[in-house]
């Protein structure tokens, strides 16, 4: 205030050291967690007591001299206002850069476990997410890749804690896919992500969802089952919106030894090449047959067929193989490797042998 009296005598502006103490100020007051509207608010009221005792004010000879004292006070304070302003949300959007590259710190040790467990559990709090109890990680891809703090992902975040509460999901990006965290209990929150997901992208897109467990190794351990299932799902050529990972761990089962699998494709299957029109139809036969629960005539209708046409590919299927598709005994070996060719992606890709 002390610069306020002297401007209203001398009438010259602030200089860049009094703006830059204001913007110091601001900053400080910003880091406190005082409000800009207080902050200037103050400043104002100060201002205001300053300019009645100003000894410019009561100097003033005339209305000239006094139009003068105020026009250079007004200039002051606009000065002032403005670079309280600039300061304060300066030092705001440095604070939001630090709080979002500790986000982002945390979020990538919550998924990757690349840091004490014990610790994680307290860093947690920060960001409103409880660690106790089981957690499900449930993963989204869309044709556009997801980014903090896109119209896409705000939609969805505050969709979700607007329902469930910031405590009990997190929702993040993570290499393009967007990423929420929720508890295992919370059964209703995957789904209703996934209906997010499709009102904010409306296409183009597909929800993984993990199973849950226990603890902060568990959410590294679903994260990536999420982000398997995505892959899984693409390799298999599924176009369900949303996937569940329960739902393909026999396809995981199987891709865990891969040698053996395609052994298995080979020798159970591998006779189909030998066919006229190659393997691919009498292998679309016996998938559509298995999915309809081994009924020929499900399976006639849903290949467009005659169900004499099917019950033929089904004779020339067990000539080939030796396997009878209608016997229970033989049923599975069969079952096991037309999976095993769907995640092979056989016949569209050769089969890679070991020998």
């Amino acid at each position: 205030m002390e610069r306020l009296a002297e401007i209203s005598v001398s009438r010259q502006a602030l200089c860049d050291e009094d703006l830059d103490g204001l913007r110091e100020l601001a900053a400080v007051a910003a880091e406190h967690g005082i409000a800009l509207r207080s902050l200037v608010a103050e400043y104002l009221t100060l201002s205001r007591r300053a300019w009645a005792d100003s000894p410019g004010a009561r100097r003033a000879q005339n209305v000239v001299d006094l139009r003068e004292v105020t026009s250079a006070l007004l200039r002051a304070v606009g000065d002032a206002t403005v670079a309280l302003t600039e300061g304060y949300e300066t030092a705001h959007r440095a604070a939001i850069r630090r709080e979002e590259a500790s986000r982002r710190e945390f979020v990538d040790d919550l998924l990757e476990g690349r840091t004490d467990l014990g610790r994680l559990a307290e860093r947690a709090e920060r960001f409103g997410l409880r660690l106790v109890g089981p957690h499900g990680v449930t993963v989204a891809r869309a044709g556009s890749p997801f980014g903090a703090g896109d119209r896409a992902t705000r939609y969805i975040e505050e969709a979700l804690t607007a329902r469930f509460g910031v405590r009990e999901v997190l929702i993040t990006t993570k290499d393009g896919l967007l990423v929420c965290v929720s508890p295992g209990a919370a059964s209703q929150v995957p789904h209703h992500f996934a209906t997010q997901v499709r009102n904010a992208v409306s296409k183009d897109y597909q929800v993984a969802i993990s199973r849950p467990r226990l603890g902060p190794s568990g959410i590294v351990r679903s994260y990536q089952e999420a982000r398997s299932t995505l892959d899984l799902a693409a390799r298999l050529g599924l176009d369900n919106p949303v996937v569940c990972a329960s739902d393909l761990l026999v396809f995981q089962v199987l891709g865990r030894d891969r040698a053996a699998i395609t052994d298995l494709v080979d020798t159970v299957l591998g006779a189909l090449e030998h066919t006229r029109r190659g393997p691919q139809p009498l292998l679309d036969t016996l998938t559509t047959y298995f999915d309809s629960g081994c009924l020929n005539t499900t399976t006639a209708r849903r290949l467009g067929l005659s169900v004499r046409a099917v019950t033929y590919r089904l004779a020339r299927i067990r000539q080939l193989t030796g396997y009878d598709p209608a016997d229970p005994d033989q049923r599975y070996t069969l079952q096991t490797a037309t999976l095993g060719a769907r995640l092979l992606g056989w016949p569209s890709r050769p089969l890679q042998r070991a020998d």
